[in-house]
């Protein structure tokens, strides 16, 4: 995929991400630069990744999450047609555990 998104202000974002240690720091950052909506939108995504990489249906996905299939549908999109970062830390996790 063209990288034309990136530029130095998501650069300098993604050096921020990096520099986190905790789940705690990790949360009060992510707190402090978005907004309830927007959190809560980021981990209904990552929720629905996960799903749909485990096989769950879109519909009942979009359920489980009280969202659009439409939602579900473009997650699943960026999981199998995107840049690689939804399964890159699919497979971290998974290793993890």
């Amino acid at each position: 995929m063209a990288d034309d998104w990136r530029d130095s202000n998501i650069d300098d974002l993604c050096d921020a991400l990096l520099v986190l240690r905790t789940r705690d720091e990790a949360a009060a950052f992510l707190r402090d630069i978005c907004s309830l909506h927007e959190l809560e939108s980021l981990s209904h995504r990552w929720q629905a990744a996960r799903l749909v990489h485990a096989g769950t249906p879109y519909a009942r996905v979009a359920s489980q999450l009280h969202a659009s299939t439409a939602t579900v549908t473009r997650v699943a999109h960026w999981l199998n047609h995107g840049e690689g970062g939804y399964r890159l830390v699919l497979e971290r996790l998974g290793a993890r555990r």
